[in-house]
């Protein structure tokens, strides 16, 4: 099985909506960090599991739209708590929204919190 990863950093804003979280419930920062992970059993024509530029880009177009802004302020979490499981997903089905991911087995986005905390979220794509 071949995997590739790239990897992002950025500083976005939320507070949790669920009560009782105590300083969560505060507006507060994150310095997020990105993990985009993909996995196939089989190389593409060029010898790519996929074209890594492309990859980039539409990590770049994810983190720009989240880069120094509130979770809580966009659409995608609208009705939600802007935990970092669901921005996993959230960042996910934008990532997949502008890549061909029909040959891949899997891609996993992989969110930090911080130096100790992650949550990912797995799209089965083949």
């Amino acid at each position: 099985m071949y995997e590739l990863m790239v990897t992002r950093d950025f500083v976005a804003q939320h507070f949790l909506t669920v009560p009782n979280c105590g300083p969560e419930n505060e507006w507060h920062s994150h310095h997020f960090r990105v993990e985009v992970h993909l996995r196939a059993p089989e190389l593409n024509e060029h010898g790519y599991l996929v074209d890594i530029d492309d990859v980039k880009a539409a990590l770049d177009g994810q983190v720009a739209r989240f880069r120094d802004t509130t979770l809580n302020d966009h659409d995608a979490f609208a009705g939600l708590n802007p935990s970092v499981e669901h921005f996993a997903r959230i960042f996910l089905e934008g990532v997949t929204a502008t890549m061909d991911t029909a040959h891949l087995d899997t891609i996993t986005i992989r969110i930090w919190e911080d130096d100790e905390a992650w949550a990912s979220y797995e799209k089965i794509c083949a």
